[in-house]
């Protein structure tokens, strides 16, 4: 499999860095300025760039088991998903914060279905145990949760001081998305209904 990919770096390297030589260069030079956090699953079918389409520089990209949020600390642990929001927030000054969620989530299936095996996922999926729902497991309930997980994630954000503080000065506005893998469509939580509304094929 590395083989694969070293592979492919090369058809890179010949085929599309060319064209993106510049637009590299000027990355370097000037520095990075992304105007999107982009909070996402690690689901290996989940691209970000390739989903919205983005060029290198226009996103910055968290990506975890289930695009999970975990509480805002003030202790001396290592955290790299706050650290990340932190910088994102606070050093690149970033004005939207996308969490995707996404269609056949293991991590969401992990909540109803904890795997004995790894107990380090099943105590990280618990941070979405508040979308769960009661009644029979089948795919409509978990998509249901999937996308309860998204609003979920988004309310802790807001317990960040310099999020809240960021959208309160209407420097910074949330997102919540959900991801359909087998469609390739997305749904965009509105806030005022509190649904998740398809975008694709507007």
């Amino acid at each position: 499999m590395t083989e694969q990919l070293i592979r492919g770096h090369d058809r890179f390297r010949r085929s599309v860095f060319p064209d993106m030589a510049e637009r590299f260069r000027r990355l370097v030079s000037d520095g990075q300025r992304p105007r999107t956090l982009f909070i996402g699953c690690s689901d290996s079918r989940v691209i970000p760039s390739l989903l919205t389409d983005a060029d290198p520089g226009d996103l910055f990209v968290v990506r975890n088991v289930g695009a999970l949020v975990p509480p805002y600390e003030t202790d001396q642990a290592h955290h790299g998903v706050s650290s990340a929001i932190e910088y994102a927030v606070l050093i690149l000054g970033v004005r939207d914060i996308v969490v995707c969620g996404h269609s056949h989530c293991g991590a969401i299936r992990a909540l109803y279905e904890p795997p004995d095996s790894a107990p380090h996922v099943r105590r990280w999926v618990r941070l979405a145990e508040a979308a769960m729902l009661e009644g029979p497991l089948n795919e409509a309930m978990l998509r249901r949760t999937e996308q309860r997980s998204v609003v979920v994630q988004l309310k802790r954000l807001m317990d960040f001081p310099f999020v809240r503080d960021a959208v309160d000065a209407d420097r910074l506005a949330l997102h919540g998305w959900h991801y359909i893998v087998e469609e390739g469509a997305l749904e965009v939580l509105d806030v005022d209904s509190a649904r998740f509304v398809p975008q694709a094929g507007r």
